[in-house]
């Protein structure tokens, strides 16, 4: 399992997962280099083996794109990842693409939109 929090009032999003749904935040504009954060994944599982939990806090930025993947998507789709491209599209083309057949496989493209400068 994995969950983000969005606070756009400050920018932030607040995210954590257990398990292997695998996240990622496209950034709008990568102006220092940070094009990508990949959430953290801790083992564990959800209602029997829970680990200790932490979440991470990043700053996020109108236009950051964030996707979650479940374990029938492979974890190569990250590598071919675009913020400028439509999230529904972008997440029909992983489906497409990166889908590994031996498993149920979910996409979930957030565009995050509304925040303050």
């Amino acid at each position: 399992m994995s969950l983000a929090f969005f606070d756009p009032e400050h920018r932030m999003m607040t995210w954590l997962g257990i398990g292997n749904v695998q996240g990622v935040l496209l950034r709008e504009s990568a102006k220092r280099g940070d094009a990508k954060e990949v959430l953290l994944l801790r083992a564990g599982l959800v209602g029997s083996q829970l680990p200790s939990l932490q979440a991470t806090v990043i700053r996020v930025g109108n236009g950051d794109t964030l996707f979650f993947a479940t374990d029938g998507i492979r974890s190569d789709f990250m590598e071919n990842l675009s913020a400028k491209e439509n999230p529904q599209r972008a997440a029909n083309r992983i489906l497409e693409e990166y889908r590994t057949g031996n498993d149920d496989a979910l996409i979930l493209a957030v565009r995050l939109m509304g925040i303050r400068p």
